[in-house]
């Protein structure tokens, strides 16, 4: 079975190993077609099932999943028991060798860390609510307690919906802009009322905010390329994605 996954390009550990998956070389059918990883994304739950066994094929262990909410809660990896339940968080850090931290996206980042010592590994599920509420910041923020210099941080920011696609309202706009004035470049208006956002260029402002000043990938548009990836945006019934990150 063929797949088109994308592998970071950036300058980690060979012991760091991380991948997002595109939609292509699954089971899956209909709007969810190719490799639809979402339990939640109203698809016959077998087939997702066989999708999530194809993936368990490339993994150490099983991903510690999480129920995302767009929210900005971070958990330990190392502590979640998948058979038990997946937390409620939309992002994990983990220290032991195999634990996998994974995030779902279909238009929102996947925003994956690492240290240059391949000691610590976190992804992050950053879409514009995760973005503003702080879940990159909290992300760093715990790497930092756990010994991590935000210096010392590699990123790695995957495919999300692109500034020409992602039309945002006045809330949105100003969720960012009172927050930070910077912001403002990462907007452009385009309607009465309304803008497009670059999720990109807030991510690398967040990271950048928060230390992190080795920033790697961006700029792949999810909603542009049907065949490729997942666009809740695009579609509104379709697929998840997903970003995992772990330590051989």
């Amino acid at each position: 079975m063929k797949h088109d996954w994308i592998v970071p390009e950036w300058p980690a550990p060979a012991r760091v190993r991380a991948f997002i998956t595109t939609r292509t070389g699954g089971v899956s059918v209909g709007p969810h077609a190719g490799f639809n990883l979402g339990l939640r994304a109203d698809e016959d739950p077998a087939a997702t099932a066989r999708n999530r066994a194809l993936l368990q094929q490339h993994l150490p262990q099983t991903p510690k999943w999480l129920r995302q909410v767009h929210g900005a809660r971070v958990v330990d990896a190392d502590a979640v028991d998948t058979a038990l339940d997946s937390p409620q968080a939309d992002a994990s850090v983990a220290r032991a060798v195999g634990t996998v931290c994974a995030v779902m996206i279909a238009d929102c980042l996947p925003v994956l860390f690492t240290n240059r010592a391949g000691t610590r590994v976190a992804a992050a599920h950053a879409g514009w609510r995760g973005l503003a509420g702080g879940v990159i910041a909290n992300t760093v923020q715990t790497l930092q307690q756990a010994g991590v210099d935000p210096a010392d941080l590699l990123a790695y920011i995957g495919p999300g919906i692109g500034p020409g696609a992602f039309e945002v309202g006045p809330d949105v706009h100003a969720a960012f802009i009172n927050a930070d004035a910077g912001a403002k470049d990462a907007f452009v208006p385009h309607t009465p009322g309304k803008w497009l956002a670059d999720l990109f260029t807030l991510a690398r402002r967040a990271l950048g905010r928060a230390g992190v000043t080795q920033i790697y990938g961006g700029g792949l548009c999810t909603y542009s390329d049907p065949r490729r990836f997942y666009s809740y945006r695009r579609d509104k019934v379709t697929g998840r994605m997903a970003a995992l990150i772990w330590r051989e």
